[in-house]
């Protein structure tokens, strides 16, 4: 996939690539939903009409390294991703501080590293539902804290293709 105007994905304007939630990522092809952790990074991913999202994985950064980006971008040329959705951490007020501003330079960076769109999304609350929903499920997630982050990466993914869709609640 190219751009047509610059004739490569690489060439793009970072700006360009992340964009806010009213543009953001085409309407068809893979999503790829980020939850980022200072630990752990949930990924998931949506199936090619964009209708259902699903864990995918779980990256671990290792304390004082850097974030696995060559994994993420082997993982987006797998999977065929077309577009990413990072999710942005904002405190209840609806504030941003440093892990939201880590979560934009994260963005940004995947945007120029692999050409593809990326937009931000409000994950406040994503790993508590997700905690939520296997505790009412009657699960645990004792030593299952990397099926967790994937789920709340679903999560945050899902309630994105559903407000696209006009259907988020």
């Amino acid at each position: 996939m190219t751009d047509g105007q610059t004739g490569g994905r690489a060439d793009r304007r970072t700006e360009d690539l992340v964009e806010d939630r009213r543009h953001g990522p085409p309407g068809s092809g893979r999503l790829l939903g980020v939850d980022w952790g200072e630990k752990r990074i949930g990924l998931a991913l949506s199936d090619e009409t964009q209708t259902i999202a699903q864990p995918l994985t779980t990256l671990t950064r290792r304390a004082g390294r850097r974030f696995p980006m060559s994994r993420l971008l082997v993982l987006l040329e797998e999977r065929g991703v077309a577009g990413v959705i990072v999710g942005l951490p904002l405190d209840a007020a609806g504030s941003e501080g440093e892990a939201a501003a880590a979560a934009r330079a994260l963005g940004a960076d995947v945007a120029r590293r692999s050409g593809r769109p990326v937009a931000l999304w409000d994950e406040r609350f994503t790993t508590a539902r997700a905690l939520q929903s296997v505790r009412e499920m009657g699960g645990t997630t004792r030593g299952r804290k990397a099926d967790l982050d994937a789920l709340a990466a679903a999560l945050l993914l899902q309630h994105y293709l559903d407000a696209r869709r006009g259907g988020a609640t």
